[in-house]
């Protein structure tokens, strides 16, 4: 059987964002793999893709290797929490390994903080984990941050299965900078659990000062570049964010691209800048 080209993306998107290793195959076709979990390394799971993946869901076979920190009886227990979450963030279609590996971490924070039983220290004793609850709306803490910014959202960019969205807002100092970007990460689920979000300000402060800041979020460079895109389209008063869901296909430099691009559409559309492109247009036409 000749391996599946989608499960040999996810083999190497997920290695690049997690470690070497994380997920690595079992058979020459990969259609067995070992899942180490990053968020409980001394587990590893079995996990099966059929033929047709995404399109089909895979399957959580069992434990491959369990370290002998972990209590006793706490692997088939986790692989009970890791098939619920399977069956949750899976769709028909979309790559879902990154997204179980979120989901399995934040399963296994929620159980530790509850102080159920704690999954690192090595017993004689087994304890039950809570089976798992559906995913939490956006945290509470969103109560606290004020209204809704004035997002400005441009299109959606989709290249090689990554999706691109930038959005913009006005803002008038770092401090309401940062509680956007906070209020965003605590109210979008979807946001808060993308790949990268790269952020980048520049504010006229009083007395002729000026502040301008940028955060990568693990792209490096990126928020460096969108920071010298702002300062090239000579706007202000504003923060951007472009967030990147990784769709398992290595972009290379043509990222940095797609991530200007999409930050300038969104600074356009928010009317912190013209589109010189159509005035560039418009002047060879005459």
């Amino acid at each position: 059987m000749l391996p599946n080209d989608a499960v040999q993306d996810e083999i190497i998107s997920i290695n690049s964002i997690f470690e070497h290793g994380t997920l690595s195959p079992l058979d020459d076709d990969a259609t067995l793999c070992s899942l180490r979990l990053p968020s409980l390394p001394s587990v590893t799971l079995r996990i099966e893709f059929p033929p047709d993946y995404p399109n089909g869901p895979p399957s959580i076979l069992g434990t491959q290797t369990v370290g002998q920190e972990v209590q006793k009886g706490m692997g088939s227990r986790i692989v009970h929490v890791v098939r619920g979450v399977l069956s949750r963030v899976y769709n028909p279609g979309e790559p879902c390994v990154y997204d179980l590996i979120e989901e399995v971490r934040e399963a296994i924070e929620r159980v530790e903080e509850q102080g159920t039983v704690d999954l690192h220290a090595q017993s004689d004793q087994s304890h039950p984990i809570p089976e798992e609850k559906p995913s939490r709306e956006p945290h509470s803490t969103a109560n606290n941050l004020g209204l809704e910014p004035p997002w400005t959202i441009a299109p959606p960019i989709t290249e090689k299965k990554s999706i691109f969205l930038a959005r913009v807002a006005s803002v008038s100092s770092p401090a309401q900078a940062k509680q956007y970007i906070a209020h965003l990460l605590a109210t979008d689920k979807k946001a808060a659990r993308a790949t990268h979000n790269m952020t980048a300000w520049r504010i006229r402060g009083p007395a002729e000062t000026s502040y301008q800041d940028c955060d990568d979020d693990g792209e490096t460079a990126a928020g460096g570049r969108m920071l010298h895109l702002m300062q090239l389209m000579d706007v202000w008063d504003v923060v951007v964010v472009v967030t990147r869901w990784y769709g398992g296909i290595l972009l290379g430099p043509d990222r940095f691209r797609i991530i200007n691009t999409a930050a300038r559409e969104a600074l356009v559309l928010g009317g912190f800048a013209k589109d010189t492109k159509d005035e560039g247009k418009k002047k060879g036409k005459k």
